[in-house]
């Protein structure tokens, strides 16, 4: 496992150096460097009422929030992947509501999204597993940097609108009742989704997502939200989840109340990060964010301390933007740290799933 860390760290230097010093290149070693995005089967964009299982529909690689607010011009289509799963002895005259669960930046996990279907259907509850890495050519095999630069938290986004609008349309399911619950990496997409600029983007004519559910999802992004689609917010968090700025998260979920949603924050004492998970609880050794703020403009370029952490156009291409990100490292150095504890916590798992049916009986 050491020697397999130390060659991934040697061939992530060698890429960056390569992408600083060979302009040239920089194109065909990145793209060489990303996962290749597959041919799937045909999308739906309609669904039957007995439509279960794996379902392809139709959706979109932004890869930045740029692109969703300067109207999708020119984004790169792509294939949405999941899996539908719906309480027994349901019925068109009482359709049921729904979660979209959003994996964390590791892939789906066992323990953690099998199980909350499970539980989501034996409480009458319908749900969406998103796969956002396979359409993208990742798989649980592809390394961690590769995965992530795949799929970025914004075309998590897209995926889930795009499942929004198809699974609107089964006859099994309220299209007002379909929310959203990430984990992590998705539980950003989970958050940001409730601005209502990405929703009129997006999903034109929809209400949106009817509950936002975020667990141990990291708060160092800062939209500048001036208004939201309105679902109320469920936050989830361990004060030993080091990827979690508890203080960040607190002025989140205060930036929601104050634009009047209804925002109910647990906190679980001496629990770490993605609790679910049927992995070992350890310290790991996982990069995260804490002690910055990405503030998003207008335009919606990123910005750190009042600059952009980016430099290319609004009409940038997808793998230039790759690019970028890999390149932006240096600009974290302030507030980049590693370890935080991660893995099975049955307890928490307990009190967690308790309290995320407690909020949709009242909220979906």
């Amino acid at each position: 496992m050491i020697k397999k860390i130390f060659l991934s760290l040697i061939i992530l230097i060698v890429l960056i150096v390569a992408i600083l010093m060979i302009p040239v290149t920089r194109h065909a070693l990145v793209g060489a460097f990303l996962p290749k995005i597959p041919d799937l089967p045909a999308t739906q964009s309609t669904l039957s009422v007995d439509a279960t299982g794996r379902i392809y529909f139709p959706s979109n690689s932004p890869f930045d929030l740029d692109v969703i607010f300067n109207g999708m011009q020119d984004v790169l289509q792509t294939t949405g992947l999941g899996d539908l799963y719906l309480p027994a002895n349901i019925n068109p005259e009482n359709p049921v509501g729904l979660i979209i669960l959003a994996h964390g930046s590791g892939g789906t996990a066992p323990g953690r999204e099998d199980d909350y279907a499970q539980l989501l259907n034996a409480n009458g509850y319908g749900a969406f597993i998103i796969d956002y890495y396979a359409p993208r050519g990742a798989s649980h095999e592809t390394g961690y940097l590769a995965k992530t630069a795949s799929a970025t938290e914004f075309d998590i986004i897209a995926d889930a609108y795009a499942a929004l609008k198809v699974l609107s349309t089964h006859p099994l399911i309220d299209e007002n009742r379909i929310g959203i619950m990430g984990f992590s990496y998705g539980a950003m997409a989970a958050r940001l989704s409730a601005d209502a600029r990405i929703r009129d983007n997006l999903a034109a004519g929809h209400p949106g997502f009817a509950v936002h559910i975020d667990a141990y999802g990291p708060c160092f992004q800062n939209l500048q939200t001036t208004q939201t689609t309105g679902g109320a917010h469920l936050t989830l968090r361990g004060t030993e989840d080091a990827s979690n700025d508890l203080e960040a998260c607190l002025v989140r979920e205060q930036e929601l109340r104050d634009l009047g949603n209804t925002v109910i924050a647990h906190i679980y004492e001496g629990a770490g990060h993605a609790w679910e998970n049927n992995t070992p609880r350890v310290m790991g050794k996982h990069p995260y964010l804490s002690g910055c703020e990405v503030i998003y403009n207008a335009q919606g370029f990123a910005m750190l301390d009042g600059e952009r952490v980016t430099s290319y156009d609004v009409d940038a291409k997808r793998i230039e933007r790759v690019i970028a990100r890999f390149t932006s490292g240096p600009r974290y150095k302030d507030c980049l740290h590693k370890g935080y504890i991660v893995g099975n916590d049955h307890e928490t798992k307990a009190k967690a799933n308790q309290h995320l049916l407690e909020f949709l009986g009242e909220h979906l």
